[in-house]
């Protein structure tokens, strides 16, 4: 498993690393290597806010379909269309072009509520060993 040493983790397994004033959000490399080979995406349109850890989109993979949920509170900015035509970018490139959305958090504090990347992976380590 790799992470991302700019990144914070939710313990739902996505990812968020800072952008200036904005969020972008994606799932780990963890969550997509769990998942397979992802087929769809279904996320939200700009301009939609959501709580703290809401379900915010959708992962399809061949094995399963999942819920994505957003690791701070916010308003998306901006969604990466690139997925429609190209959801396995998320499977080659979690930590980079595939990311999902960026969001102007409502409470920056909230970002230090995320793990850090070794705290994600105790947490992924302890999972797989229950």
């Amino acid at each position: 498993m790799k992470t991302d040493a700019q990144a914070r983790f939710a313990p739902t397994h996505e990812w968020a690393r800072k952008a200036g004033d904005e969020i972008i959000v994606g799932i780990s490399d963890h969550a997509q290597y769990s998942l397979g080979d992802i087929v769809y995406v279904d996320l939200p349109k700009a301009g939609t806010a959501f709580a703290a850890h809401a379900p915010f989109g959708v992962v399809e993979s061949v094995k399963a379909a999942s819920d994505v949920y957003l690791p701070v509170s916010g308003r998306i900015t901006g969604v990466n269309d690139r997925l429609a035509e190209e959801p396995d970018l998320i499977n080659r490139d979690c930590y980079g072009e595939g990311w999902l959305v960026r969001v102007l958090p409502d409470n920056p504090g909230e970002w230090d509520t995320l793990l850090s990347p070794e705290e994600y992976e105790k947490t992924v380590q302890a999972e797989e060993e229950a």
